[in-house]
């Protein structure tokens, strides 16, 4: 027996704990890639779009963190939209599998009890890496074919597609590192996200204090991009250079960090982390006394995180809004197709608010399928036996996600209305128009939570599958996609973003509002009797 024994047996099981969850993460990066490199590819018609589309991010160096410019290309353009947020996914999505397979499994004392058969101290590790290498090795090579599909070149493509993996597997040992000082799988993951949020910053300030060349087509990033390993990713240049040698970069982090890693693992014990717990308050909080109380405290973190994120790209997008009234050709029509109208300003609003929406979407469903996780670790079976009902605990969740996502609209639609305000002036009529184009998505978004429910409700087993197959659905076949998709109308009709008026760029028609609350009302009322009846799937 050596310290790697049974390695490749528990990669075997690791693999088939996760085939479902890491296949979801990787083919709705594809089919997200896919849609906006066609969507592009559709927009971006003539070399005068191309460039006037490369010229905008590298013009206001308030986008610059979103996305670096290297040249005028079709395939460099989805790169600015698209490349940052596709790196940020795949870290999170390795760090999620290497906290899963290793912090979680010691604090569902799985690994006390795998760890008492024929298994070395690095195996549970090490299967939790291979495993998300493997992962990054498929999605790497599905990104590239995403975008060769659509007619990109081979080589920028799967210079992309590399660049992605190459981030995701060097959060893959992040989290390896994480996982051995925090001594619970939330901070684990909290302190990965922590480096991630890190890394944006240093490549977004070195990327803001870049210089442009003389076309406006391409900017240098200054030294801070080199500091993280977003920025090596974004020096790879897909479609505007193509450089590989930043993946000797990736190599020696990830070696470094995984040394690190395995140092750790033999100097403490299974189930503690090297950093202990601190203790808590003696006596607990008045608001911890009730359902909804807990869990709040619960998500307030991921809250503060995704409320400074929307406010942030708020800010953004509204003080784009000066850029934006001289946008012409292909962008221009693609704007006033998606908000509904030929007012530049007021198409552009809706067409931001619908995107804020989407990304909303995400955070309600993340925290909807919070009560399948506590299900499924077995904290619900102690908080029912405490004389809590089963809708009262249904009810404190969806408070927190419904309230949760009302406030992330509310300051992300905020931040468009002063970012604009600043560009165009009058902040506070700007301010109302966002802000009213922000109300009028809730239903929708709040139609996908339902969904999420009803899911947790009747399907348990395949909740969180099943909520997230909703959500890239609820993506792909709205307004943002399916047009450029060439999606006939029956079929963009399931996606409830495709049914939310286009204020303020048209006015706010009250029965398609009424008719999704009354969906999100009965989806809701399904799951949680669904939850009330049926009987609780506990860890084995």
């Amino acid at each position: 027996m050596n310290a790697l024994s049974g390695t490749i047996r528990l990669t075997r099981l690791a693999a088939r704990r996760d085939r479902v969850t890491l296949s979801i993460w990787v083919l709705g990066l594809t089919a997200f890639l896919t849609a906006t490199t066609a969507m592009f590819v559709r927009s971006l018609v003539t070399h005068a779009d191309v460039v006037r589309e490369a010229q905008l991010p590298t013009s206001n160096v308030g986008l610059r963190p979103l996305g670096l410019t290297s040249g005028p290309s079709v395939g460099g353009a989805v790169m600015v939209r698209d490349y940052v947020w596709l790196m940020v996914m795949a870290a999170l999505m390795n760090v999620f599998a290497v906290v899963r397979h290793t912090r979680q499994s010691e604090e569902l004392g799985r690994a006390e009890v795998v760890g008492s058969t024929v298994v070395g101290r690095y195996a549970d590790l090490a299967a939790a890496v291979i495993v998300a290498a493997v992962a990054d090795t498929v999605m790497a090579g599905l990104l590239g074919l995403a975008m060769v599909v659509n007619g990109q070149p081979v080589a920028g493509a799967f210079t992309a597609g590399a660049g992605v993996a190459a981030v995701g597997l060097t959060f893959a040992a992040v989290a390896a590192v994480t996982v051995q000082l925090a001594s619970t799988s939330r901070a684990a993951t909290g302190f990965a996200s922590a480096v991630l949020a890190g890394a944006f910053l240093l490549s977004g300030i070195g990327n803001m204090l870049g210089t442009a060349d003389l076309e406006g087509t391409r900017v240098n990033s200054a030294w801070p991009a080199w500091l993280s390993p977003l920025g090596w990713a974004q020096q790879m240049r897909p479609f505007g250079g193509d450089h590989v040698w930043p993946l000797a970069l990736f190599a020696a982090l990830g070696a470094c960090l995984l040394g690190v890693a395995g140092s750790l693992v033999v100097r403490r014990d299974v189930g503690a982390g090297l950093w202990p717990q601190r203790r808590g308050h003696p006596h607990a909080a008045t608001g911890l006394l009730s359902p909804a109380g807990l869990d709040f405290r619960l998500q307030r973190g991921a809250l503060l995180g995704w409320g400074v994120g929307m406010l942030a790209f708020g800010l953004i997008f509204g003080a784009m809004s000066a850029q934006i009234q001289d946008v012409t050709g292909q962008a221009r029509d693609f704007y006033e197709r998606f908000g509904g109208a030929d007012q530049i300003l007021e198409a552009y609003d809706a067409s931001m608010a619908a995107m804020g929406a989407m990304i909303v979407a995400i955070y309600v469903v993340q925290m909807v399928l919070r009560m399948r996780a506590e299900e499924a670790a077995g904290t619900l079976e102690s908080l029912l036996a405490s004389g809590v009902s089963r809708p009262r605990w249904v009810l404190g969740h969806l408070l927190n996600s419904v309230g949760g996502g009302i406030a992330l609209m509310l300051l992300y639609s905020a931040g468009m209305g002063i970012g604009a305000g600043q560009a165009l002036g009058d902040t506070p009529t700007q301010l109302g128009k966002t802000v009213a184009a922000g109300l009028v998505q809730l239903p929708a978004i709040l139609v996908v939570g339902a969904c999420a429910l009803a899911a947790i409700g009747l399907l348990p087993r395949l909740a969180s599958p099943l909520a997230w197959t909703i959500v890239i659905a609820a993506l792909l076949l709205g307004p943002m996609f399916g047009p450029a998709l060439g999606l006939p109308e029956r079929v963009m009709d399931v996606s409830p973003f495709t049914h939310v008026p286009s204020v303020p760029a048209t006015g706010a028609s009250a029965l398609p509002l009424l008719v999704l609350t009354g969906t999100c009302l009965t989806l809701g009322v399904i799951g949680t009797a669904a939850v009330r009846r049926r009987s609780l799937l506990l860890p084995a």
